[in-house]
């Protein structure tokens, strides 16, 4: 017989969503149980993850592993698998319950795609899930019993703050951004940006790849064009604004006037328990705001010549359907090879420009579309890079 625990798959255990989501899972283990662990590259903390919540299956999709087959975890309890095409068949599997994608990248949508499209609750922290496939996605929720929700703390808050309105009394959604660590610097100085500054964010502990995306605020276009799908908002609705100390997370003004709010430390354990756990709240081990001292809060516009990003994604959404997928995949292609020193940090927004203005896409957009056009901008992207011609 089933027990009434919560039975998770969790893409992308090994990151930091990922671990601190495991960390939750072990603080309410009489709620929720652990069925699948997946991971790409760190094959050593996915063993030691395996070993301590043995899950029924463990993924793990780096192409070094095709040959060498490692055993993750206690093999008479976990059996592991290589290939994405066996992900893709595992977070289906009827002991399913809720997936947890906190991939990264372009590479977390299929699994987002097939999971609503088998009537599955999706925890989504991969946020391109929704950016580049957001009415593959929106069509796929009117047609099963699938549900989404996020993990991102901004559209959690967005999410915690609707709650209970109705959502043709929206006037703003107002989404924040702590500006990173480069929002006072000079066009002269972000011209000599390196890697190790860019990397180095004041507030949050995050991958390399977001890291970069939030130096550039990218993170927020994307974030942006998210909470359109997700809330089904019309772009010109959400407003970016910088709040430096990431105690507002995001708000939501009425045609009221009124504006609520989400308030808390920067600890990504709140929304993840949250999306784990909605539409109920659990107790969690989680710092808090101690409103009996003085907290100053700032707001500032953001800078369209420092942050060009923020204005690439706005307009690719008006460009065309695939225009959000070339913004992505474009940016991918940009970033990595910045984190390799290929090419300066200011040259990031230059290749995705150049990406959205040089690749055209003129046809309705479908799970095949969408691979044939992110190959194509990645192509495209690359041969700007390695050539130079920035």
């Amino acid at each position: 017989m089933r027990d009434n625990k919560i039975k998770i798959a969790l893409l992308g255990a090994t990151g930091s969503i990922g671990t601190q989501a495991l960390d939750i899972i072990s603080e309410h283990n009489d709620l929720f149980e652990v069925v699948l662990l997946s991971a790409h590259h760190n094959k050593e903390l996915l063993h030691e993850q395996c070993l301590r919540f043995n899950p029924k299956f463990a993924v793990l999709t780096g192409p070094q592993f095709q040959q060498q087959k490692p055993s993750i975890g206690n093999p008479s309890i976990t059996t592991t698998y290589y290939a994405q095409e066996d992900l893709l068949s595992l977070i289906v599997d009827p002991d399913v319950d809720l997936v947890l994608n906190s991939l990264v990248g372009f590479a977390g949508f299929h699994p987002t795609y097939t999971a609503l499209k088998n009537n599955k609750k999706v925890a989504l922290a991969n946020k391109e899930s929704l950016v580049v496939g957001g009415a593959i996605i929106k069509e796929v929720l009117s047609q099963t019993s699938g549900t989404l929700v996020p993990i991102d703390s901004e559209h959690s808050a967005m999410l915690q703050s609707l709650v209970g309105e109705d959502k043709d009394c929206i006037e703003e959604i107002i989404i924040t951004a702590s500006g990173g660590p480069f929002r006072n610097l000079s066009l002269e100085e972000m011209a000599h940006v390196t890697i190790e500054q860019a990397l180095n964010h004041p507030n949050w502990s995050m991958g390399a790849k977001i890291t970069i995306d939030s130096a550039t605020m990218m993170n927020k276009g994307l974030e942006i064009i998210e909470a359109h799908w997700l809330f089904d908002i019309p772009i010109q609705k959400i407003t970016p604004i910088v709040h430096p100390e990431s105690i507002i997370h995001s708000m939501v003004t009425y045609i009221d006037g009124s504006t609520k709010a989400q308030l808390g430390p920067p600890d990504m354990k709140v929304p993840i328990l949250y999306a784990l756990s909605y539409p109920n709240r659990l107790d969690l081990h989680s710092s808090r705001m101690d409103w009996g001292k003085m907290h100053n809060l700032h707001f500032e516009p953001v800078d369209p010549k420092r942050f060009p990003c923020i204005q690439l994604a706005i307009d690719s959404v008006s460009l065309h359907v695939g225009g959000p997928a070339i913004l992505n995949a474009a940016n991918e292609i940009a970033v990595a090879h910045f984190l390799e020193g290929k090419i300066k940090y200011i040259d990031i927004p230059k290749i995705i420009e150049k990406s959205l203005n040089q690749i055209s896409f003129n046809q309705s957009l479908d799970v095949e579309s969408l691979m044939a056009l992110d190959a194509e901008t990645r192509d495209y992207a690359r041969t700007i890079c390695q050539h130079g011609s920035i």
